[in-house]
């Protein structure tokens, strides 16, 4: 599931291109959604960052390199306004 996720980040596809040997694209998007939502993400991210050395960690990213990553062509009319069950930090 997890190499699922990076596979169609790294990529830029739909998540309905997914290759079958990630299993169900809607399974993987459903969980990366849920994850996303409840802080899993992060939390992932916080263990990550407890091995490594105290004068470091607190400097650790995720980064993107942008040559890989890019908007898809039609993203530039995207809605304005999240989905109702997608919360907004910042926002009560």
């Amino acid at each position: 599931m997890i190499n699922g996720v990076f596979f169609r980040v790294r990529t830029n596809i739909t998540w309905r291109d997914l290759p079958s040997c990630y299993g169900n694209w809607k399974t993987v998007y459903n969980r990366h959604r849920r994850w996303s939502m409840d802080g899993t993400w992060e939390k992932v991210l916080d263990g990550l960052r407890a091995g490594c050395d105290a004068a470091e960690g607190a400097d650790w990213t995720v980064s993107v390199d942008s040559t890989v990553v890019r908007a898809h062509q039609h993203a530039a009319g995207a809605r304005q306004v999240p989905p109702a069950d997608f919360p907004v930090k910042g926002m009560p």
